[in-house]
């Protein structure tokens, strides 16, 4: 039966169908899992390592011995702020790693003994009091310095070069003995080349490179700083280790993953639950906030893409299993006429559907596997990095959905077929063999659903998109049933005056409805499917872009002084920064929710133990920022009664929420105010953000100091030495390092979404395609039949025409209309971005709806015109 089929065409559109849908899924499933694989690859280099335990003070030995049992390759970073000057000046004025702002330390008068006294423990001295008295050096700069151990980085390379114009290459090593690598900032700011010396606390160290890429530097306040690197078995040398000191050391391990996972297991034992103070744990989930909030936008976005490839694949599939059931309907009587029964049919068709399946999801396979190799060619340098080979689970999962793909949606209408007595079979009744389909293909439609969230790996994502495709063939079923119903009742009235063309078609789709229906539903779903990719992949990458764009602030200045903020505000605009505005900043502890003393040790979370543990930044304004949304309460605007706004991470982090009361101690005064709201911040942005905000008359009269971000072309670099130089206490904070490594993981996604939403597009219109095929019969016949009653070439064309612009617009209109309801609710559910109403959608998705039906019933049409409706009728 299948060789027969298959040599008389019948398999020939399923067949298509299966392997456009195996292609299509197998293509994404092997690009994705690649990509994903480099991306995940390249992540881990981002943190140099695939695990990383964090302490604020020397990490314990027995974490480095447990690695080493395990077979995993450590090494170790201490990082801390601290000042660094020129070798020629001597070995003072260097002060020891304080958490913030260390360059105030070395300033004198009023000014900068209120910003120490408002510090109070922020600032510790670890060096001799005799040291301290000793002149300050000339020129100076706030430094990142990082203390590393040999083997570093474990993951990823650090790239070095002899100047600022000569070509970098991979460092084989770290800086050997008596030498440090520096920044160009810190170059550019000291006067100094490579070859020269700097003075890093109580020792002189010789500049023996300059850094040019350093992919895991971090996304800490700390490593704004430029960065200045070091042996780490050289730095008690320095002198700048001591009691208080703000140091974050880590120790970084790698190896192979399972290794790595047992690790993890074992430490997260003995960390978890405030079991260790100080201690946190790290990995490439935990880690780098932008760069984790990036990678998974973009694995739901790949995740979004392969789903929605998934369902138009079950379109096309459905569409063309229901054309070769009308097909069969003749020998599925025959058969049951001659006594096969109803346990051999069944057999006979899940034996031939299994075996076009195999070598449908065979050739689907190979031919996927081709496809991304070539697109990855034609691709060109929009990847520029080499991916790894794909794994073998994209392969089992492309012949695994095509099979539940064909079984559900292509079997539940012939199975029916079976179980009617053969008389009925004959006269083409169904009588209750109809119903048996529907209860068939609703059992299809939940596997497949359950098939969708099982590929999306989370909940979340999966349910949204089964909901709304279950969601959209009800609705879009009853609407097309609906809208044609009306149609064809107002095309017959005689207030209308409709052509005998308009008429006939609105007639024709009506008498057959449910087929109508079908056609309908299925062009809604797919160009709801197409639109969907479309706008979500729109929205995404403007979010991404708007969201760390290429003129995003790059510079930080903050400890100015209240009676400095006019000077450097003067200054600013003087030089061409007219449009920089200084926010203040309030240093405060939390000591208070709801009136209950604030205990860290009552915290699970090392991070809320962290932050409760510490002092806050607090702002005040009446205008909330543009970048900041509101989630939940409402703004207090000009409000002068005591509020206050959070951002929404950190109140689930404490678990307070709007309503609750806090107090905060500010230099020996508290301050008590409820949350009346919650808020979203764009930290990628990086412009100025704080925790929590108040309205200006609960803080203005504390002390306080300003601080603020904004963009500085390279070339005019100087205007922030001469702000530094003509207010010493105030520092300056270079995120340019920063802010390029952002941008370019983001490029590099961009590059990825963009390519995948190129090929999912061609591939959906194919499956788009095999879905309009699927009606083919029904309009062959009627327009042979029209031809052989006498009607001209011009009246079947306006037939024709006719039937495809109310199909394809009915199906646009739908389509658009549920590409914008299931795009807001994944924008606000799963992407985290705000999706505007777009207006245009829906006469775009007509236009679109209209088009395609009309190219597709011209595809499957173009040649009836041209034969004698004899043979027409005959081939029908």
């Amino acid at each position: 039966m299948t060789a027969r089929d298959w040599r008389a065409g019948e398999l020939t559109m399923l067949a298509l169908a299966l392997v456009l849908a195996v292609t299509a899924l197998s293509s994404v499933g092997f690009l994705a899992d690649r990509l994903q694989q480099g991306l995940e690859r390249d992540a881990r280099q981002m943190i140099a390592a695939d695990f990383i335990v964090r302490a604020d003070h020397p990490v314990d030995p027995q974490f480095a011995r447990e690695a080493e049992t395990l077979g995993l390759r450590t090494a170790s970073t201490a990082i801390f702020p601290t000042m660094v000057s020129g070798g020629a000046a001597s070995a003072s004025g260097a002060a020891a790693p304080t958490g913030e702002a260390s360059a105030s330390t070395s300033a004198s008068g009023p000014a900068a003994a209120a910003t120490r006294a408002q510090r109070g423990g922020d600032v510790a001295q670890s060096q001799p009091a005799a040291e301290a008295a000793q002149p300050a050096p000339t020129l100076a700069r706030l430094s990142a310095v990082k203390a590393v151990s040999p083997g570093y980085p474990l993951r990823g390379a650090l790239r070095i070069a002899s100047g600022p114009n000569a070509p970098d290459h991979a460092a084989t090593g770290i800086p050997a003995p008596g030498t440090v690598w520096v920044d160009e900032q810190l170059l550019d700011t000291l006067k100094l080349r490579v070859g020269d010396t700097v003075l890093v606390g109580g020792r002189t160290f010789k500049v023996a490179a300059m850094i040019t890429r350093e992919l895991d530097r971090g996304f800490s306040f700390v490593n704004f700083s430029p960065r200045l690197m070091m042996r780490a078995d050289e730095l008690s040398s320095t002198g700048l280790i001591g009691y208080g000191s703000r140091v974050t050391w880590r120790l970084l391990v790698a190896g192979p993953d399972a290794a790595v996972a047992r690790f993890a297991g074992w430490a997260h034992a003995r960390v978890d639950g405030g079991k260790m103070r100080g201690v946190a744990l790290e990995s490439l989930q935990d880690g780098q906030p932008q760069v984790r909030q990036t990678l998974d936008r973009a694995g739901h976005f790949l995740t979004l893409v392969a789903l929605l490839t998934a369902l138009l694949a079950a379109v096309a599939i459905a569409m063309t299993a229901h054309r070769y059931t009308r097909r069969h309907l003749d020998s599925c009587a025959q058969m049951r006429c001659l006594g096969v029964s109803q346990r051999t049919l069944r057999v006979l068709f899940t034996l031939e559907f299994l075996t076009v399946g195999l070598v449908g999801g065979i050739a689907g396979l190979a031919l996927g596997f081709g496809g991304h190799l070539a697109l990855l060619a034609w691709l060109g340098s929009l990847i520029d990095v080499a991916l790894p080979y794909p794994r073998v689970w994209p392969a089992l999962e492309g012949l695994a959905a095509g099979l539940v793909l064909l079984l559900g949606f292509a079997l539940p209408p012939l199975l029916p077929l079976t179980r009617v007595p053969p008389v009925r079979v004959l006269r083409r009744e169904w009588g209750e063999a109809g119903r048996t389909a529907w209860a068939a293909y609703a059992l299809g439609i939940a596997l497949f659903a359950g098939l969708l969230v099982l590929a999306a790996g989370e909940l979340k994502l999966g349910g949204i998109v089964a909901g709304g495709f279950a969601g959209g063939l009800l609705l879009f079923s009853v609407v097309a049933r609906l809208a044609l119903w009306a149609a064809a009742h107002v095309a017959r009235s005689e207030r209308v005056n409709a052509s005998v063309g308009w008429r006939y078609a609105l007639a024709s789709l009506e008498r057959r409805a449910g087929a109508s229906a079908l056609q309908i539903t299925a062009l809604g779903i797919g160009l709801m499917c197409l639109l969907l990719i479309a706008m979500t992949r729109n929205d995404l990458i403007d979010g991404w872009r708007k969201s760390t764009p290429p003129d995003a602030p790059n510079e930080f200045i903050i400890d100015i002084q209240p009676d400095q903020r006019a000077g450097v505000l003067d200054y600013l605009k003087a030089h061409g920064f007219a449009d920089v505005t200084l926010e203040p900043m309030v240093r405060a502890r939390l000591v208070a929710i709801n009136g209950k003393p604030v205990n860290p040790d009552s915290y699970k979370s090392e991070d809320a133990r962290r932050l409760v543990d510490r002092e806050f930044n607090l702002s005040y304004t009446t205008k909330l920022p543009d970048d900041n949304r509101i989630e939940a309460g409402k703004w207090y605007g000009d409000s002068k009664a005591p509020q206050l706004s959070m951002e929404q991470g950190l109140a689930k982090i404490l678990n307070v929420k709007p309503g609750d009361t806090l107090r905060f101690d500010v230099t020996g005064m508290t301050v008590d105010a409820p949350i009346t709201s919650t808020r979203k911040l764009d930290w990628g942005s990086f412009k100025v953000n704080f925790f929590v905000l108040m309205p200006p008359a609960l803080l203005q009269d504390f002390p306080s100091m300003f601080i603020t971000s904004f963009h500085v072309p390279r070339e005019q670099r100087g205007v922030i030495d001469g702000l530094v130089a003509a207010y010493p206490n105030v520092t300056a904070i270079d995120t340019a390092p920063i802010l390029s490594q952002v941008q370019r993981v983001i490029g590099q996604v961009i590059g990825a979404v963009q390519f995948l939403f190129a090929f999912t597009l061609a591939a959906g219109l194919l499956v788009l395609y095999a879905a309009l095929a699927g009606t083919r019969d029904e309009r062959v016949r009627e327009s042979a039949l029209l031809r052989a009653l006498g009607a001209s070439h011009r009246q079947v064309l306006t037939v024709q025409f006719a039937e495809f612009a109310v199909v394809g617009a009915l199906a646009g209109l739908m389509g658009a209309a549920g590409a914008q309801a299931v795009g807001v609710v994944l924008a606000t559910r799963v992407f985290d971005f705000y999706l505007a109403f777009d207006p245009w959608l829906l006469p775009a998705g007509v236009v679109a709806g209209m088009a395609c039906a009309a190219v597709g019933g011209w595809l499957s049409l173009r040649n009836v015109l041209a034969r004698p409706a004899l043979q027409s009728l005959r081939d029908a």
